[in-house]
């Protein structure tokens, strides 16, 4: 019955395996290979442990850098123009100027004109957005081609 099925098949697969050394030396050491070079290479490039950071108060912010500082967003929806308000006024004493235009285009075009101090933002929907910058500014080398 079964053994003695299991146990021929168990014999065939021996005679195979020293039938085919070259391949059968191939599947135990190429796993044993990878293995030492993963080590190799954890071991070039050790993991940095950072030290906790105590809480600090950072101050005030310098909020003479936003002096005549422009926000243009786009849409102008209920949602969009809560979340502007919050931004404008919570976070600032004196607030930070912010502009609705009816479309991106009209957007781009406002930015045009303000390259120094503004900065769009463009709702996709209730909960996303997309920030639009002048040429001026750096962008950050995250969203650029591998160098």
């Amino acid at each position: 019955g079964v053994w003695r099925q299991t146990r021929a098949l168990l014999f065939k697969n021996c005679l195979i395996k020293c039938r085919t050394k070259k391949s059968s030396v191939q599947e135990v050491l190429f796993p044993l290979f990878f293995l030492f070079w993963l080590i190799l290479m954890s071991m070039m490039h050790p993991h940095r442990k950072y030290g906790e950071v105590a809480n600090t108060n950072l101050g005030t912010l310098d909020t003479s850098m936003l002096v005549n500082f422009v926000i243009g967003y786009t849409p102008p929806t209920r949602t969009a123009r809560e979340i502007m308000k919050k931004v404008a006024f919570d976070n600032f004493e004196d607030g930070i100027i912010t502009e609705e235009y009816l479309s991106e285009e009209d957007l781009q075009e406002a930015s045009a004109y303000k390259p120094s101090n503004f900065v769009g933002v463009v709702f996709s929907d209730a909960m996303s957005y997309q920030l639009r910058f002048p040429d001026s500014v750096a962008m950050s080398s995250i969203y650029m081609e591998s160098r």
